[in-house]
């Protein structure tokens, strides 16, 4: 399609219609409208396999696929006979169903590193429920995340260190407190500064940079010595990296660990796992206080758990990470090349591990630039490949990656006539997309 007659003018009725009854827009603010261009914010109509369909009628190779989740594809049909043939039987009861045992049985073979799991719905629920339980272990009240992660939880002791902290109060945000990754010096001092008050360390083991030999294990090293809890968030690394996580690639054990996105490929389940002393202070077999750990009403419907249990026999059976990472390869090599080939190689660039892979967009000074992001997404969205990132699922074909390779080539192409223009300003269509955390709208 022509990018000068891109448009979407039923999309652009229904956002308005989303801000009238939903606040921002958008039911996750990562989706929000404001993360594209100016009236170019595709409303979903559906989706199968690697591509999905707006409601103007428009076909998109997809990359990010709701929000990292959808890792196996929309509508993979493994995944939907598994839950349907579970809606049939019911999806929820007064008692556990025999789902809950067998999803937990199947998660815990697929992660044999924790020894007990239970399921929710979302991760902030799951990394909450972590960090409450670290604190009930430990006695201790401050938490230490790494400030270099972007996100952990909608709850007030992560929410707090944002631009987003409206409502917070200083009290709880006092009680967070933050190390750099891959500095375990950083994080001795820090918890040395904090003697006996830390309840935990709680990061990703692994983003767009691969952790440096023995960092982690220097991490499970610290936290023993000083007597708190290692907590591994694996909502992204969990599948994508192996299907143990990272924690089964790279050998280090945490003491809890938390998983989400590709658990259920798009169906809402969570998993809090980890050692039995630990979890089990959350159950009835135990002398001590009781914890709060996770007790929802939906945690364990059975169609998702069923959905999970279908997406672990996948990535085991099909070699789904294998498949991922291939895939990542081809297409970041790909982009490197069309970028090159442009002369704005140091201007997009391509970053992460194969499975996991995200852009930077970088102006003429090689700092990141809203703007020049804007230019590229609107570029990439007429030639019909949305992509807020560059995160594959296993459902692309060849023949998707190498289409995606040429309508990047075209998009930097324009790239660079702003470059050389010192000015994206008259190849964007509106206002520049904006970073999710933000203190004003």
């Amino acid at each position: 399609m022509d990018t000068e007659e891109f448009r979407l003018p039923r999309s652009r009725e229904a956002n308005e219609r989303l801000h009238a009854v939903v606040p921002g827009g958008a039911h996750t603010y990562a989706k929000g409208d404001d993360q594209y261009p100016e009236n170019l914010a595709p409303v979903i109509s559906h989706g199968r396999g690697a591509h999905v369909w707006d409601i103007d009628g428009n076909r998109y190779i997809e990359y990010g696929s709701g929000l990292r989740s959808v890792s196996l594809g929309h509508a993979h049909p493994r995944v939907i006979e598994a839950v349907r043939r579970e809606l049939d039987r019911g999806s929820n009861f007064v008692r556990p169903s025999i789902v809950e045992v067998e999803a937990a049985e199947r998660f815990l073979a697929t992660v044999p590193t924790a020894d007990m799991v239970k399921f929710a719905k979302n991760g902030s629920d799951a990394t909450t429920a972590a960090v409450r339980l670290a604190r009930a272990a430990t006695g201790r009240p401050r938490v230490a995340l790494c400030a270099d992660h972007p996100f952990f939880s909608v709850d007030d002791w992560f929410i707090g260190t944002t631009p987003m902290s409206a409502g917070i109060p200083a009290a709880t945000n006092e009680l967070t407190v933050a190390f750099p990754y891959g500095d375990l010096a950083a994080t001795e001092e820090l918890l040395t500064r904090y003697q006996d008050e830390v309840a935990c360390l709680i990061l990703e083991p692994a983003t767009r940079t691969e952790p440096a030999p023995g960092y982690l294990a220097g991490l499970r090293e610290l936290a023993d010595r000083h007597g708190c809890v290692l907590i591994f968030d694996e909502m992204i690394t969990g599948f994508r990296w192996s299907e143990a996580g990272a924690q089964g690639l790279y050998g280090v054990v945490p003491d809890l660990s938390t998983f989400g996105k590709a658990l259920g490929n798009g169906f809402a389940v969570s998993a809090l796992a980890g050692r039995r002393e630990l979890m089990e202070r959350g159950g009835l077999r135990h002398s001590g206080d009781r914890v709060f750990l996770l007790s929802t009403t939906h945690g364990a419907e059975t169609h998702s758990l069923a959905a999970a249990m279908a997406v672990q026999a996948t990535y085991v059976e099909e070699g789904i990470t294998a498949r991922l990472h291939a895939l990542g390869e081809r297409l970041a090599a790909g982009v490197r090349d069309a970028a090159a080939a442009m002369g704005v190689d140091d201007h997009i660039v391509v970053r992460g591990r194969a499975s996991n892979l995200v852009f930077a967009t970088l102006d003429e000074n090689g700092e990141p630039s809203q703007q020049y992001r804007t230019l590229f997404l609107h570029r990439l969205l007429a030639g019909g490949v949305l992509a807020p990132s560059f995160v594959v699922s296993s459902a692309l074909s060849n023949a998707d990656i190498d289409r995606t390779v040429e309508v990047v080539a075209q998009a930097c192409a324009v790239y660079r006539k702003a470059l050389d223009a010192a000015d994206p300003t008259p190849w964007l269509s509106g206002r520049p997309v904006k970073p999710v955390f933000r203190r004003l709208a």
